[in-house]
């Protein structure tokens, strides 16, 4: 007859291992999303990963397949860490104009935050093309799903659903090129300089998304 203290040590260990699996499998995204921003996809080479993630060489290969098959991963699981750093700065109660300044700000701050990000984005076209359609994919249809319900709510009046699609990808475009132009920018000076790029959005923002349906209508 089993008892209850035959059964559950075995559960422990196993809860124990499934942590341990987890804390290495962050480990080294954590790793490869550092080695590519210093050194780029072509050069984050599997050594560089498994030494900054503190693990032998030959525990990559318990959890990924080959190093293309992290790379095919990496860009969608830092583009989830961006969407939740911006949904956990936006407070429902925020709403219209504000809530897109918020959105923005949240977007520069994680930027800030983990500046090899922009390098992991953009040399994914190239050295992970799956895995930047899906990052893509994922992050404009999360937008376009809040735009369009500000745009039920009333708070979007200048623009319809059909040009939705058009709206999200000029902001995303917008986003992406101002952080480049952020990261020229000196580490001590970027948050002030940070806050004239967000201001220059905004104000173009204010003109033109979420100007009234009139002034908009007046401007033809």
């Amino acid at each position: 007859m089993s008892s209850s203290s035959e059964i559950h040590p075995p559960q422990k260990k196993r809860g124990k291992r499934a942590e341990r699996a987890d804390e290495i499998r962050h480990a080294l995204f954590d790793a490869a999303a550092t080695a590519v921003g210093k050194y780029g996809y072509e050069e984050a080479s599997i050594g560089k990963i498994t030494e900054l993630a503190g693990v032998a060489s030959g525990t990559f290969y318990n959890y990924f397949e080959t190093r293309q098959d992290l790379f095919d991963q990496l860009l969608p699981v830092v583009g989830d860490q961006l969407l939740e750093h911006i949904r956990a700065r936006l407070p429902e109660n925020v709403v219209g104009l504000e809530r897109e300044r918020q959105r923005i700000v949240a977007y520069f701050e994680f930027f800030r935050q983990n500046p090899g990000f922009l390098r992991i984005l953009n040399e994914a076209e190239i050295f992970a093309p799956r895995a930047f359609k899906l990052h893509f994919k994922k992050f404009s249809a999360r937008y376009m799903k809040a735009l369009k319900g500000q745009m039920e709510r009333g708070e979007i009046q200048a623009f319809n659903e059909a040009q939705l699609e058009a709206l999200v990808h000029i902001l995303m475009g917008a986003r992406t090129y101002l952080t480049m132009l952020s990261s020229r920018s000196s580490v001590a000076s970027r948050k002030k300089n940070d806050m004239v790029l967000i201001d220059t959005y905004m104000k173009l923002v204010e003109g033109g998304l979420f100007a009234p349906a009139k002034a908009a209508t007046a401007t033809h």
